[in-house]
């Protein structure tokens, strides 16, 4: 009898216990409290401050898709294997991998606005020049300039507050330009105002350093690609890293097709074209190409792949610096290159200028040899006549034209160029 009730006891104790457990499982306040379990452990990516720059923050270019990068939704191409290594820090761009749902991953370039040499350089000239000493805080050193604390009284970013810097695209600067600079700067919540209120001292010290070192970023902020400019997409920044689409060099493409050589040099005139008339009235130029300059994304289109060395003449405002006041130097001037550098006197560019540099540089190169005689003579001599340099612009001019006319018959129209097609089928266009 006694076995009997023991038993029974310790059926009803043990039927208590379990109501009290579903009880306080029941109850949100002490279900907060209870342990959680414990957490699926995963192979985590190590990070360092170091290699994204955040360490040399606010004298870097922002942090608007740092979180990304924390969150493993931008993985560098080696990320996808198990090692999970960075790649070396000294490499200048980065091939990677972006995600908005975790599940469908698209390709991007991951950049470096100048390599980790020359920002080291640049660096250790901040600390040398301004304070003395081989190592420093480097924002508390470009906060003492006299050219940042000209930019903390400023409402409103002016040619003289950025007179002096390397950029190409400040040569010669309009109010206009300026103004379109501030008003579209994707660092910082959108304000579309041309008054710099919504800039923290933050803020202006990242956009100064990024005016001073390249300008490429800011380039692809205020003419973005869905306004038909024809840049990648801005992603955003972490630390000195940028993030922009995929794009492939048009070095890639140099023993391509005659087909796609043909499609390809047309559109680099048509890009000529527009960067020199445009419903803004912008004219821009380079300075300098090469076989990076330009990249085709992956449904066949070109683009502007570094627009570092981009210059803007404003055809409406015009440059509201003289060339005298072009001289004024700092350190702000000598980020990325040499002190001494002369500068390109804004009146001496011309309309044929970039023409000519494409046509001495990049289409020889992509046309070469590419087509039967005697289309390929004539090719090879448009493209000798507008490289010579030595006509007038309307001369240029008129040889790249008959280049396209040339060209035009000798593309074809199928899936491999996706941005014409089906509509090259349907249109005379193409």
């Amino acid at each position: 009898m006694g076995h009997w009730i023991c038993c029974l006891c310790s059926r009803v104790a043990d039927s208590l216990m379990l109501l009290l457990v579903l009880a306080l499982s029941c109850n949100p306040s002490t279900a907060a409290t209870a342990s959680p379990p414990a957490p699926h452990i995963k192979p985590s990516y190590s990070f360092g401050r170091t290699f994204l720059g955040l360490d040399k923050c606010n004298a870097c270019i922002g942090t608007s898709i740092c979180k990304k990068f924390f969150k493993e939704e931008i993985r560098f191409d080696t990320w996808l294997s198990s090692h999970l290594k960075l790649p070396p820090s000294y490499l200048l761009s980065y091939s990677g991998n972006y995600t908005d749902d975790a599940k469908s991953w698209r390709l991007v370039d991951i950049t470096r606005l100048t390599s980790k040499y020359r920002h080291d350089r640049a660096d250790k000239r901040i600390c040398t020049s301004l304070l003395k000493t081989k190592t420093c805080s480097l924002e508390r050193a470009l906060r003492r300039t006299h050219r940042f604390q000209k930019w903390l009284r400023a409402k409103r970013l002016t040619p003289d507050l950025v007179q002096g810097l390397s950029s190409p695209m400040l040569r010669c600067p309009s109010q206009r330009l300026l103004d379109r600079i501030v008003r579209r700067y994707a660092e910082v919540p959108d304000a579309g105002s041309i008054y710099m209120d919504h800039l923290t001292d933050r803020d202006k010290l990242r956009l100064l350093y990024t005016l001073s070192v390249n300008s490429h970023p800011i380039l692809l902020q205020i003419f973005p690609d869905v306004e038909g400019w024809p840049f990648p997409r801005y992603l955003g920044s972490c630390g000195r890293l940028v993030v922009s689409a995929s794009t492939r060099p048009l070095r890639d493409f140099y023993g391509a097709a005659p087909e796609v050589a043909a499609d390809l040099a047309l559109q680099l005139l048509a890009v000529l074209r527009s960067m020199g008339t445009n419903d803004l009235n912008y004219f821009f130029y380079f300075t300098h190409v090469d076989a990076g300059t330009f990249g085709v994304f992956s449904n066949g289109h070109l683009f502007i792949r570094d627009a570092s060395t981009l210059g803007i003449i404003d055809k409406e405002e015009g440059s509201q610096l003289i060339d005298g006041q072009q001289e004024y130097k700092d350190i702000f001037s000598c980020l990325t290159v040499d002190c001494q550098s002369a500068f390109v006197s804004c009146n001496s560019i011309r309309e044929k200028h970039s023409l000519v540099m494409v046509c001495q540089e990049l289409l020889p190169k992509l046309l070469k040899g590419k087509f039967l005689q005697p289309v390929q003579d004539k090719i090879d001599s448009f493209l000798q006549h507008c490289a010579d340099g030595l006509a007038d612009d309307q001369g240029v001019n008129e040889a790249a034209a008959k280049l396209a006319e040339l060209l035009k018959p000798l593309r074809s129209c199928d899936s491999r160029f996706a941005y014409r097609y089906p509509d090259c089928k349907y249109s005379d266009k193409y």
